[in-house]
């Protein structure tokens, strides 16, 4: 703002494009705006322009609708250029609600929640359960299952470039 105010100052005092980014310059050296920057605010002054704010940007994203947005997202089980497409907001926006406001995380292409609720705990251990009966029943399957971090990947051998992009 102060140096548009300054730049402002310099058109009503008559002086040139090279002069006002002359002053600029010496005044406020490496944080002196970009060049282009002092002639775009320079030549907006010149044809009469008086505020220093930024213009209004058409589009912008309202603060009232992220509640709605976030309802959106929860639905939603997309990627976040598509959800930002469907929901004409910006991947940013979108990431946003999904890290801070859902509290989830990008494991590999897909978010899933940081924390499990009831559902997901109780499937769980019903999983542990059915894998740990397979393997009381059938002593070779626990060799056929590879594991690290909490991943399990059963081992095969995959007959097709389908299959081993699965």
């Amino acid at each position: 703002m102060e140096q548009r105010a300054n730049i402002k100052f310099c058109v009503k005092l008559g002086k040139t494009f090279s002069e006002t980014y002359e002053l600029m310059h010496k005044v406020y050296g490496d944080d002196c705006l970009a060049r282009s920057n002092v002639y775009n605010w320079l030549k907006r002054f010149k044809n009469g322009r008086e505020d220093l704010n930024d213009d209004e940007r058409p589009g912008r994203p309202e603060a009232s609708n992220r509640a709605e947005l976030v309802e959106k997202v929860r639905d939603g089980n997309f990627t976040v250029r598509m959800l930002a497409e469907e929901l004409n907001s910006s991947t940013g926006t979108i990431w946003e609600i999904l890290t801070d406001d859902l509290g989830k995380r990008k494991v590999c292409a897909r978010f899933v929640p940081h924390q499990l609720n009831e559902d997901q705990k109780i499937a769980r251990v019903e999983h542990c359960k059915d894998i740990i009966s397979t393997g009381e029943n059938d002593p070779d399957f626990l060799d056929s299952i590879i594991t690290g971090d909490e991943t399990w990947c059963f081992k095969y051998g995959p007959e097709t470039k389908r299959q081993s992009a699965e």
